[in-house]
C-alpha cells in the first residue's frame, strides 16, 4: 500500500480511554485503518458467573457509567423473562422515564465531546452545564447521578411520588427551551456545517453490511430502534417518533441525537403526566429453572445485547454483553476512508465510543491456536502476573 502510517492512541487527548488507530495515509488523505479495542478488560461477563442474580444487577451497573440503567433494565428483564414474572405498569413507567433521562444525559454529553474535538469549546461548556440538570433529576428520583440502582427484579426500588414528579416535570420546561436552541444552532451554524456534513460518510447500504446500531445507524436512514423494533418495558403504550436522518455522515448522526432530544423529553413528560397506579415491583420465585435468554434494549448509544444462560442453583451459568459501541467500531473503520487527518477525532467520537463497554479478550494457545477462557481466579492470578512482570507491584 502507497503512503504511509500515522499512529494514534492508546493515549491520545482526543481519547479520554485506550485504543489504537493505525491510520495509512497519503499525505493528509486516509487510505484505510487497522483498528485495535483490546486494551481495556475488566472480566464482568466471567464476574457474572460468580455472583446471584442480584449481585449481578450491580455488576453490570458498572459496566458504564453513561448507560448504567440501561445495563440493569436489559439484565433485569432478561431474568424476569425466565422467571415468567409480569412486572407492574408503575414499575415500567418508571424504568422509561430513568431510561429517557439516561438518553439525554447520553446525548448532551455527547454533543459536547464532538464539539470539544472540532475545537468548539463554548458547545462543549452549555452541554455539560445544562446535562448537570438531568443529572440532579436522575438523582432526585434515584438518589444517585451516575450510578442509579433503580431496578431490582420484578420491578423497580424507589418510587416517583407527586412532588417529584412535579419538580421534574418544572426542570423539563428548561430542557426543552435548550433542546431547541441546540437544534437550531444544528441546522443554522454555519461553521458546523462545513465541519460536519460530508464527513465520515458512512451508506446505508454499509451501515446495513456491517450492522451499525443507533443513532450510527439511523444517521444512515436505517429504521432501526429497539423500542420500536421489539418494545419492553412501557414503550409499547409511550408515543414517540423515531429520528433518522438520510446525511449518512457525522452531521446525520448529529442531527439524529438533537432530535432525539426533544422525543425523550416528550415521553418523560408523557410517562409522568400517565403514570399509572400500582406496585412499584412483583413478588420473585425462590427458584428459577436452567434456562437461556436473550435480552434486547435501546441504549443512548444503540442495540444493547445481553445473552442469559442460568443453572438450577439460581446462578448465571454464561453471559454475554455486546455493547452498541463493539458493534459500531466497524463502522467507524468504513467512514475514515477518503477522509482527512483532521477529522479523525470527530469520526471517531461520532458514534459516541465507549472503550470499557466495548472490554474484550480471548486467549489463544500459540501451539494448537484453541481458543480458552479463564476462571475468575485465574484471570485474577495473570494480571497480577502481568503487572508485576512490568514492574508495577500489587497487594491484596
Amino acid at each position: 500500500m502507497h503512503g504511509s502510517e500515522l499512529i494514534v492512541g492508546p493515549q491520545h487527548p482526543a481519547l479520554k480511554e485506550p485504543a489504537s488507530f493505525r491510520v495509512h495515509v497519503d499525505g493528509e488523505k486516509i487510505l484505510s485503518l487497522d483498528l485495535d479495542i483490546s486494551y481495556n478488560h475488566r472480566g464482568i461477563e466471567k464476574g457474572m458467573e460468580q455472583r446471584t442474580f442480584e449481585k449481578n444487577i450491580y455488576l453490570v451497573e458498572r459496566i458504564c457509567g453513561i448507560c448504567s440503567h440501561s445495563h440493569t433494565t436489559n439484565f433485569c428483564k432478561g431474568i424476569e423473562e425466565i422467571m415468567n414474572l409480569t412486572i407492574p405498569r408503575r414499575a415500567q413507567y418508571i424504568r422509561v422515564i430513568m431510561a429517557e433521562l439516561e438518553r439525554i444525559h447520553s446525548h448532551l454529553l455527547w454533543l459536547g465531546v464532538e464539539g470539544h474535538g472540532m475545537g468548539f469549546d463554548t458547545l462543549f461548556m452549555y452541554t455539560w452545564r445544562d446535562r448537570e440538570t438531568v443529572l440532579d433529576l436522575m438523582e432526585t428520583i434515584s438518589g444517585g447521578r451516575i450510578s442509579h440502582a433503580m431496578n431490582r427484579l420484578g420491578g423497580v426500588r424507589r418510587d416517583v411520588d407527586d412532588a417529584t414528579a412535579k419538580k421534574v416535570l418544572q426542570e423539563l420546561k428548561f430542557l426543552e427551551g435548550r433542546a431547541d436552541y441546540y437544534i437550531n444552532l444544528v441546522k443554522t451554524e454555519k461553521t458546523l456545517a462545513k465541519r460536519m456534513k460530508g464527513v465520515g460518510i458512512l451508506s446505508k447500504k454499509m451501515a446495513l453490511e456491517l450492522a451499525a446500531v443507533g443513532p450510527t445507524a439511523r444517521g444512515s436512514g436505517v429504521k432501526r430502534d429497539i423500542r420500536k423494533d421489539d418494545p419492553y418495558a412501557a414503550y409499547g403504550e409511550i408515543p414517540f417518533k423515531m429520528i433518522t436522518s438520510d446525511s449518512c455522515d457525522v452531521y446525520g448522526r448529529n442531527y439524529v441525537r438533537v432530535y432525539e432530544l426533544k422525543e425523550s423529553l416528550d415521553m418523560v413528560r408523557y410517562a409522568l403526566e400517565n403514570l399509572p397506579k400500582g406496585d412499584l415491583y412483583a413478588p420473585i420465585p425462590d427458584t428459577v429453572k436452567a434456562a437461556e435468554v436473550v435480552s434486547r434494549y435501546e441504549a443512548p448509544r444503540g442495540e444493547l445485547f445481553y445473552y442469559i444462560r442460568t443453572n438450577a442453583n439460581n446462578m448465571i451459568e454464561r453471559a454475554h454483553v455486546r455493547t452498541p459501541t463493539f458493534a459500531n467500531w466497524l463502522s467507524v473503520v468504513e467512514a475514515m476512508k477518503g477522509m482527512h487527518i483532521a477529522d479523525i477525532p470527530i469520526i471517531i467520537a461520532a458514534i459516541d465510543p465507549c472503550m470499557s463497554c466495548t472490554s474484550r479478550t480471548t486467549i489463544v494457545d500459540a501451539n494448537d491456536r484453541k481458543l480458552g477462557a479463564l476462571s475468575w481466579e485465574e484471570l485474577e492470578a495473570y494480571s497480577i502476573k502481568w503487572y508485576k512482570g512490568r514492574g508495577i507491584g500489587w497487594e491484596k
